[in-house]
């Protein structure tokens, strides 16, 4: 058994690397990766911000936590988190935000803050975008409303 057990934990670790397995790997928490949208550059429809509308921003600060993971936390300006009108009709002001780790989506966040398990060791492409009721993007002169930190991490021997 503990054969089987060793042999089914290679292959789990090999396709890993191979990129078959679509998760990012954190030694224990595992976050799977949306993949119905393919990194950054998926298919939502974008939405300008009214000229009449204020503009939002978005600062994302992470803090490595003190026990494991990070924590993100979401510094919002002229938006709103709105959970409870998700699929709904947009309001460029208010909506949910999305998180890619190293270009590929994670999940959707509708609070200020984030828990965030270990990261692959290396450097790690954190970014969060503002997004719609309806998960269009928001965008202001032509650029998405978002912010991106990185995070270096050393390996643990």
């Amino acid at each position: 058994m503990k054969k089987l057990l060793k042999l089914t934990s290679i292959i789990l670790i090999v396709t890993a690397g191979l990129g078959i397995a679509k998760t990012v790997h954190s030694s224990s928490n595992n976050l799977i990766a949306d993949e119905s949208h393919g990194g950054m550059n998926h298919s939502h429809k974008k939405i300008e911000i009214p000229t009449d509308k204020p503009v939002p921003k978005v600062d994302l600060v992470a803090y490595k936590d003190t026990m494991k993971g990070w924590n993100l936390e979401l510094k919002l300006t002229n938006f709103k988190f709105a959970p409870e009108t998700v699929n709904q009709s947009s309001n460029p002001n208010e909506g949910h935000a999305h998180l890619y780790i190293n270009d590929k989506k994670i999940t959707r966040i509708y609070s200020n803050w984030y828990y965030l398990g270990n990261l692959y060791p290396g450097s790690n492409k954190i970014t969060v975008t503002l997004n719609t009721n309806k998960h269009e993007d928001l965008i202001s002169n032509s650029k998405m409303i978002m912010d991106t930190e990185i995070i270096e991490v050393t390996a643990q021997k």
